[in-house]
């Protein structure tokens, strides 16, 4: 019996699968789906450590995965292109749909998916120029000037619940954060909701909506070499 005539095609098709094999790396994967970095600030944002980083942007970058450019005396890294962003939220829904682990295990950290009626981002798309609905970004002052949903604003967690008496009270607010995993959209509906307001959480964060195709909004950003997210 010889070897079969096509594995040199499959190798090449299994570095990708060996690129998404790792826990490390699809984290970072999806960290930078949010907008580039330099690997400092990528290691800070993922919570991983600055060696480990490094290695495992190597391991994506000879993938074709992640890109990179140059700005003085630094380089910014990004996901290679919106081919790499389709390419996760295929793998994550195939996943999910797939792994009763994983579904274990994404109730076990938000808490169950279905309990805040999230919003779909096709139907928070259809309401952006709805007056009865408020988008907040909950996410840091620096991650919403990178990207945010189209007319959101922004309303940091750490800040929301002195925030919260001067948001209108006959909206329904849509509340999100990164992604499908994060868990800071899930706790400020539940804190909006104590305190009297109607609101629902973002099925699949920001992420999601980007990677869906919908556009986003930047503004400038004050470090140096740092680019705006595409708004188209």
């Amino acid at each position: 019996m010889t070897e079969f005539d096509e594995q040199p095609i499959y190798a090449q098709l299994a570095r990708i699968g060996k690129a998404v094999a790792n826990p490390v790396r699809l984290r970072l994967l999806d960290v930078l789906d949010s907008g580039e970095r330099p690997v400092d600030k990528l290691a800070d944002d993922a919570g991983i450590s600055l060696k480990n980083t490094s290695a495992q942007l190597r391991e994506l970058r000879s993938a074709g995965l992640v890109s990179t450019r140059k700005a003085g005396t630094r380089i910014y890294y990004s996901v290679a292109d919106e081919d790499v962003s389709r390419f996760l939220l295929g793998l994550q829904d195939f996943a999910y749909g797939r792994l009763a682990d994983l579904r274990d295990a994404v109730s076990d950290h938000v808490g169950d998916p279905a309990e805040l009626e999230p919003v779909t981002a096709a139907d928070l798309d259809a309401r952006l120029a709805d007056p009865a609905t408020l988008v907040i970004d909950v996410r840091t002052a620096n991650e919403y000037a990178l990207g945010h949903v189209p007319g959101a604003i922004s309303v940091p967690m750490a800040e929301l619940y002195d925030q919260i008496a001067s948001l209108p009270q006959d909206v329904e607010i849509v509340a999100y954060c990164g992604g499908p995993y994060c868990v800071v959209s899930p706790r400020a509906v539940r804190l909006l909701r104590e305190n009297g307001r109607r609101a629902r959480p973002l099925d699949g964060g920001l992420s999601r909506w980007r990677r869906e195709g919908r556009r986003l909004h930047a503004r400038p950003q004050t470090e140096a070499g740092t680019t705006m997210v595409s708004t188209s």
